[in-house]
């Protein structure tokens, strides 16, 4: 519920704050006194777009403010809190318009986006003139509405839950069924590419290590010699480097006789006589080893064009073909199972589709069943607004289903989406010998503001929403129609908090609440001031509106009749 309402430097409003109570609070006032701009800022409380234009001349900023008390176990206060706000003292909603369109949202203190605030507000408050002409003629509200008035919530979220369960599995087919489709190329290449692989069987590293054979045999001659007269000059030839270090040691183990000290250096000597002795053993292993094979030769070059072909297709290296090859195998693995992977998803599918068709169905029979509940109910409220002889009723058609449509979202022919199989359309003929039209196709003003209150009444007790606000329920009536128009709104003000904005006497001595807006100058500048009336300045209000400015004791009679008349109810 509304319970007060902050208007700063807002169009031709300087300063205004309005407290609100629960019940039936009516506004009235001149024509172009400012009632629209308190409408408009009401939108932009709810997440209307906001720009410049809407700030008072001379200000920087405009400033919008709400707060609204929330019941504690509502729905509304669930969507709230998970949200991540704290609503134990009310909801405060904040709009802050700016000159460099820079304008800023709060909620509970706390800046938002214009999205969050949408979502929050969305079943918070209503403006009927709103309602009238973007919501009740469209089709899609209609059908939201005939489903909160059949009760039908929970078995539309399972349709809509059913639904989403179906589409991410439906583009899982179709990639499957794709992939399936160019498979057989595909599985060729890879089982080419497999064999290619795996009938070389590589090795990490053996391209290093051939590629240092490749050398030694290829170099063969030069490396025998180059052994063969190393060892000859260590060790097999006269006056070998062994055999001089040997007759150096034998001449100093002589003078170690005289002078002990040198015995370390002659050990170094000795070892050094070793350590040529076992290098030449070792050459001479190696000089065994060399091979000089054309044959061997041949083979390893084969070998490593072999590896080297796989590295210029498949890596950098052989660890990278390697790991090319366990790719494939997964892959292939992959696209051999498609085929169940196809079925499992199919099963799967058809038994959602199973489930999908039930909840679609008998939401569409249940909607069937409401739609002739609404028709009658809508006739009688509408009779109760001296509408008396309209006929109302709900038509029915279905999605059509075209060649691109999944089999999985199709019910007997026709197509099924979030919403169900259902496409409504709220259908009336105000006149005794008029075919039923469109509710959009409506001419008149008047009777489209009763229709949106009659429907309003039917949806009072299962209405979600917390505070709705009528601006333009009095278009195009008066008299006795009027008279019945403010009785429907005080009844519809027990299950909701109303606010009407009303030109029309009438309606405004239902109020259980009356302000008076008016445009006044001062200082050279026009402002709107809202005054809250008591029971004496209401009969003046009630006055002025019978019978306008000038104000004779007969219009005061009359209104104080009308004012005991409305309390009555």
């Amino acid at each position: 519920m509304l319970t007060e309402l902050f208007i700063k430097n807002f169009a031709i409003i300087d300063d205004l704050h309005i407290r609100f109570e629960d019940g039936l609070t009516v506004l009235t006032g001149e024509t172009g006194a400012g009632k629209s701009i308190i409408v408009q800022a009401f939108n932009l409380i709810l997440g209307n777009r906001a720009t410049a234009k809407m700030i008072r001349s001379g200000a920087e900023t405009a400033e919008l403010e709400a707060l609204f008390h929330v019941l504690p176990d509502s729905d509304l206060a669930r969507r709230v809190a998970a949200a991540g706000y704290d609503i134990s003292e009310g909801l405060l909603i904040k709009r802050v318009i700016s000159q460099n369109d820079r304008h800023r949202t709060y909620i509970n203190g706390h800046i938002a986006t214009v999205q969050v605030l949408s979502a929050i507000t969305e079943n918070l408050a209503n403006i009927s003139g709103q309602f009238a002409s973007q919501g009740l003629l469209k089709e899609e509200q209609q059908l939201e509405a005939l489903d909160r008035f059949g009760g039908l919530a929970d078995l539309r979220k399972e349709t809509a839950a059913r639904y989403q369960e179906v589409l991410p599995l439906i583009d899982q087919l179709s990639r499957l069924e794709e992939k399936q489709q160019h498979q057989a190329e595909h599985m060729e290449l890879l089982r080419f590419q497999k064999t290619e692989i795996a009938g070389a069987s590589p090795i990490p590293g053996e391209d290093a290590e051939l590629e240092q054979e490749k050398q030694r045999l290829k170099n063969a001659e030069f490396l025998y010699q180059a052994v063969y007269e190393g060892i000859e000059a260590l060790y097999g030839a006269p006056g070998a480097a062994t055999e001089r270090l040997m007759e150096v040691q034998k001449g100093l183990e002589q003078a170690c006789r005289i002078d002990g000290s040198l015995r370390e250096r002659v050990q170094g000597i000795a070892d050094a006589v070793f350590r040529l002795e076992d290098t030449v053993a070792g050459l001479r292993e190696y000089l065994k080893g060399i091979q000089m094979d054309e044959g061997r030769l041949e083979a390893v070059e084969s070998r490593l064009d072999v590896l080297n072909k796989l590295k210029r297709k498949y890596g950098p290296d052989l660890n990278a073909v390697l790991s090319r090859l366990n790719a494939i195998e997964t892959e292939l693995a992959g696209i051999e199972d498609l085929p169940e992977r196809i079925q499992q998803t199919k099963d799967r599918l058809s038994a959602l589709h199973t489930a999908l068709t039930g909840a679609a169905g008998a939401l569409s029979e249940k909607r069937t069943q409401a739609s002739r509940r609404l028709s009658r109910a809508m006739e009688t409220e509408l009779a109760s607004l001296r509408m008396g002889k309209t006929r109302f009723d709900v038509a029915f058609s279905r999605f059509p289903a075209g060649r691109e449509t999944s089999p999985f979202l199709m019910m007997d022919g026709v197509g099924i989406q979030e919403t169900g199989i259902d496409r409504i359309t709220f259908m009336i003929a105000p006149n005794v010998g008029e075919a039923l039209k469109p509710l959009s196709q409506i001419a008149s003003g008047g009777e489209l503001s009763r229709v949106v209150l009659a429907l309003k009444a039917l949806l009072a007790q299962t209405d979600s929403l917390e505070t709705l606000v009528f601006d333009e329920v009095d278009a195009g009536i008066g008299g006795g129609v009027a008279e019945t128009v403010g009785k429907k709104l005080h009844a519809l003000s027990r299950f909701h908090q109303v606010i009407c904005i009303t030109h029309l006497p009438q309606i405004a001595v239902y109020g259980d609440h009356h302000f008076r807006i008016e445009k006044t100058v001062s200082r050279g500048r026009t402002r709107t001031v809202l005054a809250p009336l008591d029971k004496a300045a209401r009969v003046l209000e009630i006055a002025r509106m019978l019978g306008g400015e000038k104000i004779t004791p007969t219009t005061l009679d009359h209104a104080r009749e009308m004012m005991e008349k409305g309390a009555e109810g």
